[in-house]
C-alpha cells in the first residue's frame, strides 16, 4: 500500500474509533467518501499514475474503501445500541399509566386500515359464543314495524314507536331501534333447539351525551329449547363476561321490564371506569348497564312461528360501546365516531 493511502487509513481508524454520536459518523463519511473527500481525491489521482502505479494503486485504494465503509458501518450500530442502551437505562416508562397516544407525525401507516375497538369486540365476542355453540346471525338495518316492534309484543301506543325515540323512514320502516329484531326473523328461518347472536348497529332518537349515542351497536343472543331457565341465562351470563375481561366481574341482577320478555332482568357490572365510585358513564351510580335480559316472552315465541308450550327460550342484550367502553375504561361514548384517528390508533 502506498504511503499516503497508508496515513489515510490509520487517520479514519482514528476518527471512526472514537466517535460517539450518529451525526459525527456520518461528518466523517462525507470528509472520507464525499464527492471531494479525502479518499475521493485519492481515486481521483491515479489518472496521474503510470499504467502498473495506477492497477497497484487502484487495487489498494478500492480495498481501503471497503474497509472504511464496513467499519463505519459496524461503528454506526455500535453507537446506535449504546444510545438506546443508555435511555433504557436512565428511563422507565409505563406503559399502563397512561392510555398510548401517537402523534399524528408518527404515524407513517395512516392510510392502512385499522381494526376499530367496537369491530375488535364483536370478534372476541362472536369466538367466545361459537366456543358455546352459538350461530351468528344478522337482520336489515332498515327494519319493518313488525319485526322491530310488533312481533316483540311491544303494544301499538308503546313509547318507543314515537318519533321522538326513533327514526321512521316511511311506509311502516324505521331505522331498527334493537337487535332484538333479529328475535323472530331467526326462529322463521332455523328449527329450534337454537342458539343464536345477532351483532350489529342499531339507531335512536337520542341526546348525545358522555354515555349515550343516536348510532351505536348491540349484540343480540337468544337461546330455544325444551327446557330453558334463569339459571340457563344466568350460567350465560356469567360465562360470556368472564370470557371478555379474563377475570371475575361483579354484576347485580334486579328486575326489569321489556315487552319480550317475561321475567325481565337488568345485569349491571360495576363501573370501570371508577371503581364504583361515580362518575359521568355510570351516573354517578357506580354500576353501568350492560345486559338487560330475560325469558323470552310467549308471545314472541307465536310470532316466530313456534308453540310457546312445547318451546322455551331466553334472551339477552349486549350494549357493544359500553362494553368496550367498560374493558378499555373509556370515559366518553363519542370517541368512537369522532374520526380521531389519536383515539383510534390506540387499538
Amino acid at each position: 500500500m502506498s504511503i499516503d493511502l497508508k496515513s489515510l487509513r490509520d487517520e479514519a481508524i482514528r476518527a471512526m474509533t472514537v466517535t460517539n454520536t450518529e451525526e459525527e459518523l456520518e461528518n466523517l463519511r462525507v470528509e472520507y467518501f464525499g464527492k471531494k473527500g479525502k479518499l475521493t481525491n485519492q481515486l481521483k489521482a491515479l489518472k496521474d499514475l503510470t499504467p502498473d502505479e495506477r492497477a497497484r494503486t487502484g487495487k489498494e485504494a478500492n480495498e481501503l474503501k471497503a474497509e472504511l465503509e464496513n467499519l463505519l458501518e459496524s461503528r454506526r450500530r455500535k453507537v446506535k445500541e449504546a444510545y438506546f442502551n443508555e435511555i433504557a437505562r436512565k428511563e422507565h416508562y409505563d406503559p399502563t399509566v397512561i392510555p398510548g397516544k401517537f402523534p399524528q407525525s408518527y404515524l407513517p401507516h395512516t392510510d392502512a386500515g385499522h381494526i376499530h375497538p367496537i369491530s375488535i369486540m364483536q370478534q372476541k365476542l362472536e369466538n367466545i359464543f361459537t366456543s358455546m355453540g352459538f350461530s351468528i346471525m344478522d337482520g336489515p338495518q332498515v327494519e319493518t314495524d313488525f319485526f322491530n316492534f310488533g312481533a316483540l309484543n311491544f303494544t301499538d301506543d308503546h313509547p318507543a314507536r314515537e318519533m321522538q325515540d326513533t327514526f321512521y323512514t316511511g311506509d311502516s320502516h324505521l331505522l331498527r331501534t334493537h337487535t332484538s329484531a333479529v328475535q323472530v326473523r331467526s326462529m322463521q328461518k332455523l328449527r329450534p333447539p337454537m342458539r343464536v347472536v345477532a351483532p350489529g348497529r342499531v339507531f335512536r332518537y337520542e341526546e348525545i351525551d358522555a354515555s349515550h349515542e343516536h348510532t351505536f351497536y348491540q349484540m343480540e343472543g337468544m337461546i330455544i329449547d325444551r327446557e330453558i331457565s334463569t339459571a340457563n341465562l344466568i350460567h350465560t351470563m356469567k360465562t360470556l363476561l368472564a370470557g371478555i375481561f379474563e377475570k371475575e366481574v361483579e354484576v347485580r341482577l334486579r328486575p326489569g321490564y321489556f315487552p319480550f320478555v317475561e321475567p325481565g332482568f337488568e345485569l349491571d357490572m360495576q363501573c370501570s371506569i371508577c371503581g364504583g365510585k361515580g362518575c359521568p358513564v355510570c351516573k354517578n351510580s357506580g354500576w353501568v348497564e350492560v345486559l338487560p335480559c330475560g325469558l323470552v316472552h310467549p308471545n314472541v315465541l307465536k310470532a316466530g312461528g313456534l308453540d310457546p308450550t312445547q318451546w322455551q327460550g331466553a334472551a339477552f342484550g349486549l350494549g357493544l360501546n359500553r362494553l368496550v367502553m367498560m374493558h378499555y375504561a373509556i370515559e366518553d361514548i363519542r370517541h368512537f365516531q369522532n374520526l380521531n384517528t389519536d383515539f383510534l390508533f390506540q387499538f
